[in-house]
């Protein structure tokens, strides 16, 4: 019998002052998990020097990778079952503890151990705010409501790398990890309170405890194939091939499982419904070539633009803004226009244009041209974000907005690291470089202008291969009406 709780009852509505408070409260929950992913990398030679460990260094980096990703599932299927406030609440509470435990690390693999515990509160975060935000704006006016997202993730991709090397020389690398303490406290009471006037759309079901494991186990292997392949071990070497032979053997046990479990991790329904499979690919190549961008950017910008280390990351402040501005231009959009796929498909179209011009002039032109081209790149890419998001949401009911959520931000992760990837065998393997060489070894100036230059086109003919998957897929997406009030969207879903 369905025993999902009643949403069409008398409810408290929501005041302005309580849209604000979570509004507020949310962007900063994200702004912890988006700041901890920027602020550790440039503090990571500090930390080696004074926990006496330089050789494990990545771990700190790809424990949290590891948790953070494969939990991002569980806590879209939590929060259908028990409700967005605890979930999310859960959540902050595990990374505040996580960072306690960092900034105690008397060792480096402690400090491993500790980031996988915050990974493990900080990998719902994003998700959670997103699926907040569908419960409290109808379709129709969600799409605005996206910029928000997209301001944070810009906020964190320029402080982060700024504060993390100026706290951990001027202070201490500790500090880090302490100043999320009293983020996540305004978090957490900004957010108890106002969430408890949330609707309400879960169901009192059970979590699929073999499935979780299954999909976890799967996750992690992956990663650690996809973190080491080319760095630790060659691509072809027998622990590389070995991690991905059981990851796909675990994700075939785990296909199964869905097929064959009473109450699937993942609803087979979500799964087949061709809005959230289109919607959630064409955003899954979309930001994980743009990930991809951002991390091998600032290794062209020192070996072929001739940047220092330290201005290399200025070079990808036209990449952000840009985003920003896209997104916000295209989530406005999506409240007056009816054809609201119209503005990304041009938009990614842009992006294609301008990505073609980095095919074909790279190491050729200025490099106020070279940003002029990627603030167009990112500007045309930007109108992706809100449009994916929100039409995936709008083609589910809501008591599958989290679980829907949290899987496509799930599949968004995994394609980002599997661009990230084929961007390292790129780069990595045009220069001939064995296990243990890294991107980071290639910023010494070691390998010549010229080949870094036909590699880098290499890059950029990925990017545009990405881009134009992501605009593929974008046009086999339905596009479905947005409509005014979530009870409306619900039943036309429902058919009813």
């Amino acid at each position: 019998m369905d025993k999902r709780v009643d949403t069409d009852g008398p409810k408290p509505s929501l005041t302005e002052a309580d849209i604000r408070a979570i509004i507020i409260g949310i962007m900063l929950a994200m702004f912890l998990a988006a700041l901890d992913q920027t602020i550790v990398a440039t503090a990571m030679p500090t930390i080696g020097r004074e926990l006496g460990d330089v050789t494990h260094l990545p771990w700190v980096v790809t424990s949290y990778l590891l948790a953070s990703t494969a939990v991002t599932p569980l806590y879209g299927k939590v929060a259908d079952i028990h409700g967005r406030r605890i979930t999310l609440l859960a959540g902050i509470v595990i990374f505040i503890v996580g960072s306690a435990a960092c900034a105690m690390a008397p060792s480096l693999w402690l400090l491993v151990v500790a980031r996988f515990v915050q990974g493990l509160g900080g990998g719902g975060l994003i998700a959670m705010a997103q699926t907040i935000i569908g419960d409290m704006v109808p379709p129709k006016e969600r799409g605005k409501y996206q910029v928000y997202i997209a301001s944070v993730f810009f906020a964190s991709s320029l402080l982060g790398p700024v504060l993390g090397g100026v706290i951990s020389e001027a202070l201490h690398w500790s500090v880090i990890f302490w100043i999320n303490l009293p983020l996540g406290l305004v978090a957490y009471l900004m957010t108890s309170s106002a969430l408890k006037r949330l609707p309400r759309h879960e169901r009192p079901h059970k979590l699929d405890w073999l499935g979780a494991f299954l999909m976890t186990s799967a996750t992690v292997t992956l990663l650690l194939a996809l973190s080491w392949g080319g760095v630790r071990h060659p691509w072809t070497s027998a622990p590389i091939l070995g991690l991905v032979g059981v990851s796909l053997l675990l994700w075939i046990v785990f296909a199964w499982r869905l097929k064959t479990a009473d109450e699937p991790l993942i609803p087979l329904a979500i799964l087949a419904n061709p809005v959230v499979r289109a919607g959630t690919i064409a955003a899954g190549f979309g930001m994980g070539t743009f990930i991809g961008l951002t991390i091998y950017l600032p290794l062209y910008f020192e070996t072929v633009a001739g940047l220092s280390a330290a201005n290399s990351g200025m070079g990808l402040i036209p990449l952000t803004c840009g985003t920003v501005l896209g997104a916000t231009a295209s989530g406005r959009a999506m409240t007056r226009l009816k054809h609201y796929k119209r503005v990304p498909l041009a938009g990614l179209c842009i992006a294609l244009v301008g990505t073609a011009m980095l095919v074909l002039f790279a190491g050729k032109i200025s490099l106020v041209s070279f940003g002029a081209i990627l603030a167009v790149i990112s500007l045309g890419f930007g109108t992706l974000l809100p449009v994916a998001t929100v039409s995936i949401q709008n083609a589910v009911q809501p008591h599958q907005l989290g679980t829907t959520t949290a899987t496509a931000n799930f599949f968004r992760q995994i394609g980002g690291a599997l661009i990230v990837a084929v961007f390292g065998a790129i780069v990595l393997g045009g220069v001939g470089a064995g296990a243990g060489v890294t991107a980071e070894t290639l910023q010494a100036g070691t390998t010549d202008r010229t080949t870094m230059v036909q590699l880098f086109q290499y890059v950029f003919a990925a990017t545009f291969a990405g881009f134009a998957l992501s605009l593929i897929f974008l046009i086999k997406m339905k596009e479905m009406p947005l409509r005014g009030r979530a009870i409306e969207a619900a039943k036309e879903i429902a058919g009813e």
